[in-house]
């Protein structure tokens, strides 16, 4: 026998060897666990009535869910076989003449063997995670050979289809079917079936939510191919091509709620299987998600583009609505959070920097310069100015925070020190702040370092629970977590009582707010240097509303601030959310311990009977100790640091319109709001000119009153007004 004989017995006795041990590994029974249904979902989210939220990806990183091949919509069956194996019931699991023709095609483009698997041996990828590469071609045909084997037709279509990868962590087309079109698999409609077996072959390019354009024009091959096979007539296919790609609204169903469900899962630690009942209330969040794509609606032409409210519970910490973006679904920047995205939030940190005040001895009623001055820092000069770029003279704290003077908070943070007020937010839960007290300098009270709607939400939360701080809570089995003292019961009831001052605010904001409520209720705005970020808080006895209105990429917004901006989706919010939750009542001074006083409302000093007046509330031994000096007369003398402020105030009021009433006018009409309680049907009294800044006195119908809002009174009435002066202005109203 010659020698070439020799290696051609050898070679084939191997290749001989080699097929029997093929064939009796092709024979060996599968392995179990190739055989098991599709990824199941590790977690179930409810929300606090039980209403799915969502479901959690597998252990292995990938939303999953089993269903039946005889429960599958049928087209869905179709487009599979059209896209990527039409011959599937012919073949045994290889398709010889599709490999020869994907080598030739790669070889030509000069990449690597690709293409030319039949459903059966992408199965086989599937269930083995063989690489791309000709090994891992070679390992396919095998398994697909074996699969074959041991299993019919309808089992490994079954498995196909139930792992079949379909972009965004997708696997099979239940999970697919749920992500995209917020569908059930069992029934889905000739566009969708289209949809989801265009994306078996390429699913992160052709994925609708990233690439739409690409996701149209395959979905479109997907229905021609139907078509040619007829699966689908002619007509059906060209009005499946003008369905939407993806679901227009896929908020409710198995994946609502998607910041806040994705932030419960973070921060659940190690993976834990089972259903979690949260405390989102899905009906609100749905709401409030509607009105935060309303209003960057609206504000479009003021170049705003996105928009997240948060609503907390106070008593629990439960998070009941958290709406980070206007919709997670954008292309561009849609699952930025907001909610937990740190910014700068302007004046809303300044109830802080007044408890903190007023456990340091300061009062309501204390005296507050508005006037022209720089702090040296160890930055350089810091001028502040206020939003109106006026300057206001003597202000008390009361109206200073109500109508968010930026100078005298910062001439009170000065005084305070930035380091105490710098601990104060720490202990109110702003961990954003992570820098140290001088990074932010004297601008910490005006609000210039980066916080989270959270936090913020969260520490207005804590004046509405006594000045005591606890964390959120987002699952309902949550513990509830270590307890902190911002600050006093007292100074929290007072800064509450500031806030919820609409007399207060009117200096700054006018007669009408979107702050304004027909139940107890503390508000406050707060926008960034250069109109980045827009910011509103309103808390209740019961809740706690925080809203961010802006531009994720910063840019600046036109003409809108707090009370145009954010101020308007806070009302709304905080009146939807009082819908289901009732108010309830603020913690009031009297509760607190603290006890009234007539004070001058120019001086803060207690009231002589020269002087414009109002009630104040006092922690106990705060309470003014002498009377105001700055009435003598008929005349106001005011300390030395005003005299140059005084004598520009009175310039300006000369050559300015008269002394006269500005709320109410002369001839107006009113109606007394029928079921509103009668402490909030009042009519504030406002005046304007002259020398109205040094204060006035109020007469209704011949009788002085003190308070600075009237209580509406069925008749007609003469309302009278008063300067140090001797100004005097008249209107005549009727209340029906």
């Amino acid at each position: 026998m010659s020698r070439r004989v020799c290696i051609l017995c050898i070679a084939l006795a191997i290749a001989a060897a080699a097929a029997a041990a093929v064939a009796v590994w092709i024979a060996t029974p599968l392995p179990p666990q190739l055989a098991a249904p599709g990824p199941i979902p590790s977690v179930t989210l409810l929300d606090r009535s039980g209403v799915l939220l969502r479901t959690t990806r597998a252990p292995d990183g990938t939303r999953g869910g089993s269903i039946p091949l005889d429960e599958i919509d049928p087209k869905l069956l179709q487009a599979f076989l059209a896209m990527e194996d039409r011959r599937f019931y012919e073949h045994g699991g290889v398709e010889l003449r599709a490999l020869v023709r994907a080598l030739r095609d790669d070889v030509r483009a000069g990449h690597g063997i690709a293409g030319g698997s039949t459903i059966t041996m992408q199965l086989a990828r599937l269930l083995r995670g063989t690489p791309r590469s000709a090994a891992g071609k070679l390992s396919q045909i095998l398994w697909a050979w074996r699969l074959e084997a041991h299993l019919d037709k309808q089992r490994i279509l079954e498995l196909y289809l139930n792992r079949v990868p379909l972009g965004q962590g997708a696997s099979g087309v239940a999970a697919g079917a749920a992500l995209y079109f917020d569908a059930d698999a069992r029934e889905l409609s000739l566009g969708q079936a289209a949809m989801l077996g265009a994306l078996a072959r390429a699913p992160s390019r052709d994925n609708p939510l990233a690439a739409p354009e690409r996701a149209r024009a395959r979905r479109a091959l997907t229905l021609r191919r139907l078509v040619e096979l007829g699966f689908a007539r002619p007509a059906d296919a060209d009005r499946a091509t003008r369905e939407p790609l993806i679901a227009r609204d896929r908020r409710s169903g198995s994946f609502a709620a998607p910041h806040f469900t994705t932030h419960v899962l973070q921060e659940r630690g190690a993976p834990v299987d089972g259903t979690w009942r949260t405390t989102l209330d899905l009906s609100l969040q749905t709401a409030l998600e509607a009105e935060v794509r309303h209003t960057v609606d609206v504000l479009r032409d003021r170049v705003v583009a996105h928009a997240a409210v948060v609503v907390l519970d106070n008593p629990t910490g439960e998070v009941l609505a958290w709406v980070g973006s206007p919709d997670f679904w954008a292309d561009t920047a849609g699952q930025v959070d907001m909610v937990v995205s740190p910014r700068q939030p302007g004046s809303a940190l300044k109830p802080f920097l007044y408890g903190l005040a007023l456990d340091r001895g300061y009062t309501a009623a204390s005296v507050l310069p508005d006037l022209p001055h720089t702090y040296r820092t160890t930055l350089g000069p810091y001028r502040p100015r206020n939003y109106d770029r006026r300057f206001h003279g003597p202000v008390r704290a009361r109206e200073a925070l109500a109508s968010s003077y930026n100078i005298p908070a910062v001439e009170l943070a000065e005084r305070l020190g930035i380091g105490s007020l710098y601990r104060t937010l720490h202990l109110a839960g702003f961990a954003s702040l992570d820098h140290g007290a001088e990074y932010y300098g004297l601008g910490l009270a005006l609000g210039n370092g980066d916080v989270t709607l959270l936090e913020l939400a969260n520490g207005y939360r804590a004046l509405a629970n006594g000045g005591v701080w606890t964390p959120v809570r987002g699952r309902t089995d949550a513990p509830a977590g270590e307890t902190q003292r911002v600050m006093s019961t007292g100074a929290a009831a007072l800064v509450l009582d500031m806030l919820s001052d609409p007399v207060a605010r009117v200096p700054a904001f006018g007669l009408e707010t979107p702050l304004d409520f027909a139940f107890p209720t503390a508000a406050k705005t707060g926008t960034s240097r250069h109109f980045t970020d827009n910011w509103a808080v309103a808390t209740t006895g019961r809740f706690t509303v925080a809203v961010w209105v802006g531009n994720f990429n910063g840019r600046p917004m036109q003409g809108v601030g707090g009370i145009t901006g954010a101020g308007p989706l806070l009302h709304r919010a905080v009146l939807l959310t009082a819908r289901a939750y009732p108010p309830g009542v603020l913690p009031t001074p009297p509760q607190a311990g603290a006890v009234a006083r007539r004070v001058c409302r120019l001086s803060g000093l207690r009231a002589t009977p020269d002087c414009p007046q109002t009630v104040e509330w006092f922690l106990p031994g705060t309470e003014p100790s002498r009377d105001c000096d700055w009435h003598v007369a008929g005349r106001v003398v005011l300390p030395a640091e005003y005299a140059e402020w005084a004598a520009t105030s009175r310039t300006q009021a000369d050559s300015s319109a008269g002394f006269h009433i500005t709320s109410p006018q002369d001839g107006d009409s009113y109606g007394v709001p029928v079921g509103v309680d009668a402490r909030y049907a009042t009519l504030a009294l406002r005046a304007a000119g002259g020398a109205s800044e040094l204060g006035v006195r109020w007469f209704v119908d011949g009788r002085e009153t003190r308070e600075p809002r009237w209580r509406l009174t069925p008749g007609t009435h003469t309302i009278r007004a008063e300067t140090p002066r001797g100004e005097r202005a008249e209107v005549r109203i009727e209340v029906r």
